[in-house]
């Protein structure tokens, strides 16, 4: 085990926070999934998703370590490479993707030969964020303008946000505010920020118009976007609000200190009580003492996000640091919001506590790229560290030579004096 834990660089605060997580999840996990055991196999028996979110579990965090070993600047380049086949694989899952469990939008394709669903906006997002922190650490070596920007680096993220944008909003969104605060920490022209806000505010307009002029193209997303919003400022039940209804009584039952492990009642009636409304029943076995603590911890990873991105020597590290550990907590932060209604429901996961496969296993490649930037500053500065010991001896070793050459000189003149001096040849008579 130590020579395991040896093995692992880069910021072990952000290594302990992300295995806490995973390792809390498998309570909630187990617990929430009775549901989908009883309804699927009429046991309710948990343990093969359990199982299945230990194997998932154990390949991110087997990504994390295979990643985190990779040279952050590597993922330069790789962004580059990357984006056009993020572009075909949306484009195949907007044409040809399937619906999981009811989902109203195509977000997913299915792995060949494992049988594993992946959610292709995931890795999109990643690659996004790398790609945007390229072309603004590459901007400071040349003179920027709005027109060469808008071709080399906006053209590239509205055409990935159009080919996610149709199927998932809130994704989408997230993902464009994410870009948008990337820009602003690279000291994007603060002008030229809100013409891109303006652009984007038209293009999505026009989208909604074109889709309500062609409802066939885009079958119920305009209508489900609609029906969300109305039902978040009023009072007209449908699907969703039932789930939120659902949550809240978790909430409202799990008081100060919770019901206890497995001792959820409305995981029976969540439909997504193991993935996308996991915090009410984490709350509601947990109490507000769980439910803060995870917040807690999330807070915690974010402020450490924050150092890592300072400690980083390069504008690039910095901007992949923030560009890929921020989306972590804010979409952590939404799926809390979502539980508790301050937002609409939008679908997205709890971050390393949701069960989930490619959710899981994008987290792992983020925080694994994270923690390579880390890598580096924790090797320049043994390095820097090295070098300050090898000085200090090399100095040591100089200091003693011309101590040594001192007394020599300081003998060998006193030799001469002794020598010189009268009196010795008197007394030597």
């Amino acid at each position: 085990m130590k020579k395991l834990i040896s093995s692992l660089h880069g910021d072990k605060v952000i290594w302990a926070l992300v295995a806490f997580l995973a390792v809390f999840s498998f309570m909630p996990v187990f617990s929430a999934s009775s549901n989908l055991a009883y309804m699927r196999h009429g046991s309710g028996n948990a343990l093969t998703y359990l199982i299945k979110h230990a194997l998932h579990i154990s390949i991110g965090f087997f990504i994390i370590y295979k990643v985190h070993k990779v040279p952050y600047h590597y993922f330069r380049g790789l962004s580059r490479i990357a984006l056009p086949i993020v572009w075909a694989l949306l484009l195949y899952t907007l044409v040809k993707g399937t619906v999981i469990e009811g989902a109203n939008a195509s977000r997913w394709i299915q792995i060949p030969f494992i049988g594993v669903s992946f959610q292709t906006s995931t890795l999109a997002a990643i690659v996004l964020y790398v790609f945007v922190a390229r072309y603004l650490s590459k901007t400071r070596e040349t003179p920027l303008t709005f027109k060469n920007s808008l071709f080399e680096l906006w053209l590239p993220v509205f055409i990935t946000l159009g080919l996610i944008f149709p199927a998932n909003f809130s994704t989408a969104a997230l993902i464009f505010s994410m870009v948008i605060m990337i820009a602003f920490i690279g000291k994007y022209p603060l002008q030229y920020i809100a013409m891109i806000l303006g652009l984007a505010v038209a293009a999505a307009a026009f989208f909604v118009l074109l889709v309500v002029a062609f409802p066939k193209a885009f079958p119920n997303r305009v209508d489900t976007w609609k029906s969300r919003i109305e039902n978040f400022t009023s009072d007209k039940p449908d699907e969703d609000d039932y789930q939120i209804e659902k949550a809240k009584i978790a909430i409202a039952s799990g008081r100060i200190y919770g019901l206890g492990p497995g001792k959820s009642v409305q995981k029976n009636f969540l439909p997504q009580s193991s993935s996308d409304f996991i915090y009410a029943i984490i709350v509601e076995e947990y109490g507000l003492v769980g439910g803060l603590s995870v917040l807690f911890f999330y807070i915690l990873l974010l402020f450490r996000f924050v150092i890592a991105s300072h400690k980083a020597n390069t504008l690039f590290g910095k901007l992949v640091v923030i560009g890929l550990g921020f989306p972590i907590v804010f979409q952590a932060l939404i799926n809390m919001a979502v539980a508790v209604e301050l937002l609409p429901v939008t679908g997205q996961t709890l971050p390393l506590i949701s069960s989930g496969g490619s959710s899981v296993w994008m987290t792992c490649i983020a925080i694994g790229i994270i923690l390579s930037v880390t890598k580096k500053e924790e090797e320049i500065a043994a390095e820097e560290e090295d070098k300050k010991r090898r000085d200090e001896a090399l100095q040591r070793l100089i200091d003693k030579q011309i101590k040594e050459e001192e007394e020599a000189e300081l003998a060998a003149a006193n030799e001469e004096n002794e020598e010189d001096n009268p009196m010795n040849a008197v007394l030597n008579k």
